[in-house]
């Protein structure tokens, strides 16, 4: 079992997103997947609430029972947990960065967000330096903004993901009626990012197979 987690220091990134699609992608890779939504806002368990497939299953989960929460979902045969984390909650998201194998880290491509990079790399140093991929997310979808974003996080010594993610309208549309944007318009270049970085993550960072286990 393998166990993701999508940690920000600033709020509206598109972390839940992030998570959600993520969680979506790993069912149709063919594994038994779990959201643990530690976020007191349980955006991810809204979702699920106007969802009508079952999976991923998202689960509301105190940060506080996060190490009982994993151990039975491995004990149940899941394959893989992604953990949607809260903002600004140092505790609770170093908490989940110490527990995974890999932490997520959405951030827009402009200076309110890079600011965030050397007191997320505290963070991730006090979680015991997990493997950690920071993720270009809602960027504009012209322009070099992302390129610029992925140089500077690259200079201060962290993995940038190679696939961006841009501000498209399908995720938005997609969530407010339970789904994510590859179920709302698999066709769609939300849909083909979306793809794009789930590979990225399952395969070359998780060393999954497509339908493997």
């Amino acid at each position: 079992m393998n166990v993701i987690a999508v940690l920000s220091e600033k709020g509206g990134v598109g972390k839940t997103t992030l998570t959600l699609d993520l969680g979506a992608a790993a069912v149709r890779y063919g594994m038994l997947t779990a959201i643990l939504d530690i976020d007191p806002q349980a955006t991810a368990t809204h979702w699920t609430d106007r969802r009508k497939n079952e999976t991923p299953m998202v689960i509301a989960t105190p940060a506080a029972r996060l190490e009982p929460a994993i151990a039975k979902a491995k004990s149940h045969g899941v394959d893989l947990i992604v953990i949607d984390t809260p903002p600004h909650s140092s505790m609770d998201a170093a908490e989940a960065a110490r527990v995974a194998d890999l932490v997520l880290i959405p951030i827009e491509p402009h200076m309110f967000s890079l600011e965030t990079v050397v007191k997320t790399a505290k963070l991730l140093r006090i979680a015991g330096d997990p493997a950690a991929v920071f993720v270009i997310n809602k960027a504009p979808i012209q322009g070099r903004d992302a390129a610029t974003a992925a140089a500077f996080i690259t200079k201060h010594g962290h993995t940038v993901s190679p696939v961006i993610m841009h501000l498209r309208a399908a995720h938005r549309h997609a969530s407010n009626v339970g789904q994510v944007a590859a179920e709302f318009d698999e066709v769609s270049k939300a849909a083909e990012e979306s793809a794009a970085l789930a590979e990225y993550v399952f395969h070359f960072k998780l060393g999954r197979t497509l339908n493997g286990h």
